[in-house]
């Protein structure tokens, strides 16, 4: 309420889009949060109970016994879900929602966004503990001048049409149709982000996660590049990157094969110094990653197959990872390892001093 309000008052409200979440079990959750300000609403906790979730809150430790929350490949056989199931109880959601739309005169969900108004406190309750609280900050309706949008009514350019990818596609169509080699050059900026990611949608589209057939694409890059390089990759196609990359390198792999080291023309020792940024490798889940260099902190968070090699590392490596190889020969930052369930990460202790700062929680050194 008061995010919506803030906006109104300074007439951002049309721009962006609200998102809420926490506990909405129920269509008149929604109708109220829409009254409140929200365009968009989070499930998780209900659609998990939905995919038949128990809430044993044990979903760090890699035993689910349902088999949603793990790896274990036992474990999962037991997941009984289906997504019909999803489909049902978000059908019943919409449905509760349209029958408070039709109960207050509503054709379009979007004429209920921000109308706060229509929102009344019960007078009935008398519980002791009811007695203090005040909503009217809460219920509190901006006074703006008319034509001031209380809901999202623009369009945001992310710019997709300017993205170097279609200069990638227009290279690798061949290849993507016929599965036969092909190799191409770029000059790369910090401007270009998520590279290889449109790519490996279309190739995702005609082949599925197999992808096509090892280094069937090479593609080459050089200079500094913007956040989320190969991105979701899919197999087959390899990035390589003469120059240093920012965060999120490899976000999600799915298959591909990443290389970054410095340029050629730099006068820096690479193994002493940051070439690559925070959070690689991402929930990456398989594919192949190696760096002439130093990566920033949380490199391979969640990763649960990919392999990568890397001269250096920052603080909380590891972390959440389920599965995948990690080769650390270099620097390592403290908390390594932090909720790791699953997968091999070899580190080169030269100084004796990686037990100190490895978390031991839920991993054997």
């Amino acid at each position: 309420a008061e995010t919506q309000q803030t906006l109104v008052m300074n007439d951002l409200r049309g721009r962006i889009r609200v998102q809420t979440d926490g506990q909405l079990k129920t269509g008149r959750d929604v109708v109220i949060a829409a009254m409140l300000g929200a365009d968009e609403f989070g499930f998780s906790t209900s659609a998990l109970i939905a995919s038949g979730c128990i809430l044993l809150r044990k979903c760090h430790l890699n035993t689910c016994s349902v088999g949603i929350a793990t790896q274990d490949p036992e474990l999962r056989k037991r997941f009984k879900g289906q997504p019909g199931h999803v489909v049902n109880f978000f059908t019943f959601i919409a449905e509760e929602v349209r029958e408070y739309m039709a109960e207050l005169g509503f054709r379009k969900f979007d004429d209920l966004i921000g109308r706060v108004d229509l929102i009344e406190t019960q007078k009935v309750v008398q519980q002791w503990k009811a007695k203090g609280i005040d909503l009217s900050k809460i219920l509190h309706k901006p006074d703006v001048p008319e034509g001031v949008a209380i809901r999202h009514t623009g369009r945001q350019d992310h710019g997709l049409d300017k993205a170097l990818d279609h200069q990638l596609l227009a290279a690798c169509k061949g290849a993507i149709d016929s599965q036969q080699p092909a190799k191409a050059e770029f000059e790369i900026r910090n401007i270009n982000r998520t590279v290889g990611t449109i790519l490996s949608s279309e190739i995702a589209k005609k082949y599925g996660i197999s992808g096509l057939p090892d280094d069937t694409i090479h593609l080459k890059f050089f200079g500094s590049v913007g956040q989320s390089f190969g991105a979701f990759l899919a197999h087959g196609v390899t990035l390589e990157l003469e120059g240093d990359a920012n965060d999120y390198v490899g976000k999600g792999l799915s298959g591909g094969r990443i290389v970054v080291y410095p340029s050629k023309s730099s006068t820096f020792k690479a193994e002493d110094n940051i070439l690559v940024g925070n959070v690689l490798l991402y929930g990456a889940i398989k594919g192949e990653a190696y760096f002439r260099g130093m990566a920033g902190e949380r490199f391979a968070v969640r990763n649960s197959g990919a392999k990568t090699v890397v001269e250096g590392i920052g603080d909380h490596g590891c972390e959440y990872m389920t599965g995948g190889t990690v080769v650390v020969i270099g620097p390592f930052g403290r908390n390594f390892a932090a909720g790791m369930s699953g997968g091999i990460a070899y580190i080169w202790d030269k100084d004796g001093t990686f037990e100190a700062n490895c978390n031991p929680e839920m991993v054997d050194l």
